[in-house]
């Protein structure tokens, strides 16, 4: 594989900024210099799924997740080589092959490798050791280990460890290998630089876009606009005219064609001159108010009912007044940086697939599906992702690719264009929520009542995790798991899917969605007892020590007490989501009802352990602007069945003169261990926004987005 050259602007950033770069980033190795994640490295000591080393030194970590801009590389490398005792600048990364490698997605990178990671740079470490003492014929406890070196203390005699790797392969690892305590770490909660920030900045980290193969051709394509649409005809002649296209390929059930050229702007001019026309079905009289309606038909009527808790009908019925609001969430695309892409070479005796996933065995099986071919001649090569947000969950974009590939003789990458990438997306779903609460004389909650009109979207991506009655668990996240505590609460479900469009993950998962609820509804409370919103919130979440440390953390820091400046409003929300507890103060202004400038945000952030400082701040601060930028503006829509936002001139964007002039996140110490983190900004933006919106307009926004003409006060009290 050969890389793309450096473009001349980024040429000239480097030039220009060597010595800064240089004095930011230590010396990596000459390979993980390159950009390019390792791939079969071979060592003779490899003890475990995740450690290679050679006689020569190198050191090689099989990471379990895929890097997508969340930083997991950094972390997970130093969970490992906080134990293994080696300096993060001389490793190389290699992808974990399929069949080994878990999900990433649901901030859960972190929450499930903090152990294993940690165990097996302390068993390799630990056989390193026994290996040099053997040698030296002296006490294992009189040899310490660092920077990749083994010194005997009394001698300062010393071996690397590529020098005992081999003899090292030799022993057998502990089966319970003593971890460091957390007054040694010297790695593990202080801030490191990225492992991949130097190659990203020269311009040489491989993204899946950036593959170039030997003899490869590129693609573009165009998918039916309506979903289940088929190709009625094209003009073949007609694209096979433009210079420098090759190939015009369709794939078989035939609802997308491809046309294939020796660059890119020869494909998609190509596809233009090729002027698909499609069949149409039923999809294409859905609309956006369509699915709207079907959602809100599914307030009345049957229901699932997860866990329960005491009898809230009873209690509510009983109650000395009742208050209920329903609330409106769109459809949302992902809109990565990096367009959907994937390169595959079909050959009779294997498959080799270049791409970015989050799930390298969906991809693996997906190929063999379509090729014929035994998974084990099929061959993924993961790479940088330019962003996922779940996006990268998804598979049927690689297997459009094998189809076509599977028609040529030369490995084919396909590259999305923006507008099919987000015309075609896979969408976080649209919900609508009721909430109802029982409140006695001083306006606290007596019991709860919340039902959620919506997808399954664990129904079509892994049915068994449905449950046995066809409750997706996802929506328990920031309804039924909250920091509150309530006397009585049922939660209902009405499975609703939307017609028209195929619904998936997308950042922030159900805590995104249920946060927004959930934390609006509570805020409304407050008001309506006339309480302070971080009292109201600190009386139902006494019951937990962390959730309260937040709130009155954030409270503090944030100035909540002290007087707004003139024009300006404070909003709220607290949560409980991917194993993490954050409490977030939005400070707003509104010169206009459709005109919001965010002047701060204020986080206080309890995600257990913390590994990398720096991350955990940067990623809350990508994450609320990522989550303000969807709670203002977005909405995909459809019209005769099509989605009618296709670029960023129709899908906005929050421009950096939009963005929070500041944004503070403080960390709170902790010994617990690592909660998620990648996606607590993202779900705590909406809530804390709207709630501040709120109190600079005297009404209720209940429906996202913010800004939308649809916004309007519809909450009831009796």
């Amino acid at each position: 594989m050969t890389r793309m050259p450096l473009t001349t602007r980024r040429a000239a950033l480097f030039g220009g900024g060597g010595l800064l770069l240089a004095t930011l980033w230590p010396s990596a190795s000459p390979r993980a210099s390159t950009g390019m994640l390792v791939e079969n490295a071979t060592a003779p000591f490899a003890p475990n799924a995740y450690i290679r080393i050679t006689p020569d030194n190198s050191i090689t970590l099989i990471l379990p997740n895929i890097e997508m801009g969340q930083g997991i590389y950094t972390s997970s490398v130093m969970l490992i080589a906080e134990e293994l005792c080696v300096d993060l600048a001389r490793i190389e990364i290699e992808a974990a092959p399929p069949g080994s490698a878990e999900i990433t997605g649901g901030s859960m990178s972190i929450m499930t490798e903090w152990k294993p990671l940690r165990e097996a740079g302390a068993a390799a470490r630990t056989v390193l050791i026994q290996t040099a003492a053997t040698r030296w014929g002296v006490p294992p406890a009189s040899c310490t280990a660092a920077s990749g070196v083994v010194t005997h203390t009394t001698s300062g005699r010393t071996f690397t460890f590529g020098e005992l790797a081999t003899d090292a392969a030799k022993l057998p690892l502990p089966k319970e290998p003593t971890l460091k305590a957390a007054s040694d770490y010297s790695l593990i909660g202080k801030s490191q630089h990225r492992v991949d920030s130097a190659i990203k900045v020269h311009g040489t980290a491989v993204f899946g876009i950036d593959i170039n193969i030997p003899d490869q051709k590129i693609g573009t394509v165009a998918a039916s606009p309506v979903i289940g649409g088929t190709l009625r005809s094209l003009d073949r002649d007609a694209a096979m005219a433009v210079r420098g296209v090759v190939a015009v390929l369709v794939n078989e059930p035939r609802d997308a064609v491809c046309v294939v050229g020796d660059h890119y702007w020869a494909a998609h001019k190509g596809l233009q001159a090729l002027r698909p026309v499609w069949n149409e079905n039923d999809n294409a009289h859905v609309s956006t108010q369509t699915i709207y309606d079907q959602l809100h038909d599914g307030l009345k009527g049957p229901a699932i009912i997860p866990s329960p808790k005491g009898d809230a009908d009873a209690v509510i019925a009983k109650s000395h007044a009742t208050y209920s609001a329903v609330y409106q969430q769109p459809m949302l695309a992902h809109a990565t940086m990096e367009p959907i892409n994937c390169t595959a070479h079909v050959r009779p005796d294997g498959c080799d697939v270049w791409v970015g996933t989050q799930v390298a065995d969906r991809a693996q099986e997906t190929a063999a599906d379509v090729t014929g071919l035994p998974k084990e001649k099929i061959a993924v090569h993961s790479q940088y992702i330019g962003g996922g947000f779940g996006r990268r969950l998804e598979h049927e974009y690689i297997t459009q690719c094998v189809q076509f590939a599977k028609q040529t003789s030369y490995p084919l990458k396909i590259v999305w264009s923006r507008e099919e990438d987000i015309t075609r997306d896979r969408y976080r779903p649209a919900y609508v929520d009721e909430v109802t609460a029982g409140l006695d004389e001083k306006g606290h909650v007596t019991a709860m009542k919340h039902r959620i009109v919506g997808p399954a979207v664990v129904a079509r991506w892994d049915p068994p995790e449905l449950t046995k009655d066809g409750y997706d668990e996802d929506l328990s996240v920031a309804t039924l798991i909250t920091p509150y505590t309530y006397d009585a609460y049922r939660l209902e479900f009405a499975r609703r899917e939307a017609p028209g469009v195929i619904t998936a993950w997308w950042r922030g998962v159900g805590g995104t969605r249920g946060l927004f609820v959930v934390e609006n509804f509570i805020d409304e409370l407050a008001v309506k007892a006339g309480v302070d919103p971080v009292t109201y919130r600190r009386e139902l979440a006494k019951e937990n020590a962390r959730a309260v440390a937040v709130l009155d953390r954030v409270a503090k820091d944030s100035g909540w007490s002290d007087p707004v400046p003139k024009g300006r409003a404070r909003g709220v929300a607290l949560q409980f989501a991917f194993g993490s507890y954050m409490a977030t103060v939005a400070e707003v202004e509104m010169p206009t009802p459709d005109t919001v400038i965010i002047h701060r945000v204020t986080a206080a952030v309890d995600c257990g352990q913390v590994v990398n400082p720096d991350q955990v701040i940067s990623q809350i601060e990508g994450g609320l602007i990522f989550g303000f930028s969807a709670a203002l503006y977005n909405e995909i829509t459809l019209e005769n069945g099509r989605v009618q936002e296709n670029n960023f001139n129709t899908w906005r964007v929050m421009r950096m003169n939009e963005a929070p002039r500041r944004i503070d996140v403080h960390l709170i110490a902790s010994t617990e261990d690592p909660g998620g983190i990648g996606e607590v900004g993202t779900a705590a933006a909406a809530p804390a926004l709207a709630n501040a919106m709120a109190s600079a307009q005297g009404h209720r926004y209940r429906t996202l987005p913010l800004l939308s003409s649809r916004n309007q006060e519809k909450g009831t009290a009796r």
